[in-house]
């Protein structure tokens, strides 16, 4: 598969998954962020859904909760449109990768951590 290939299909499969969700789009929060319940609760603002919930040690802070909450799919929906116009913009299809490029080398990893490929 060509890179130009891989960012589209990567950038297609995170639109597919937060269409999936339809209500629970985000933004996410955690609930009670400052009194630091456990477990901790993800919500969807504006529409009563609980997104997820994490058990962590109360002496420690709640990383984890906040991450999920900030990897809402309205990240996933902007980072779809990224990979799709770098994909469309910045690739060449029978030209490939420059290995020197950063910026490719990076693309190229996001969208194979979302396809897990490996390579």
């Amino acid at each position: 598969m060509y890179p130009a290939e891989e960012l589209r299909a990567a950038a297609a499969k995170l639109r597919s998954l937060t269409t999936a969700l339809g209500d629970c789009r985000g933004p996410w929060y955690v609930v009670n962020r400052d009194q630091r319940p456990y477990p901790q609760r993800i919500d969807n603002i504006g529409v009563p859904y609980v997104v997820a919930s994490t058990t962590t040690d109360p002496s420690h802070p709640p990383t984890i909760a906040d991450y999920i909450a900030a990897m809402h799919p309205g990240v996933g929906t902007s980072l779809a449109d990224w990979l799709e116009l770098f994909a469309n913009t910045q690739f060449d299809p029978e030209a490939g990768i420059q290995e020197t490029d950063r910026s490719h080398e990076c693309a190229l990893a996001v969208a194979r951590a979302i396809l897990r490929s490996r390579r």
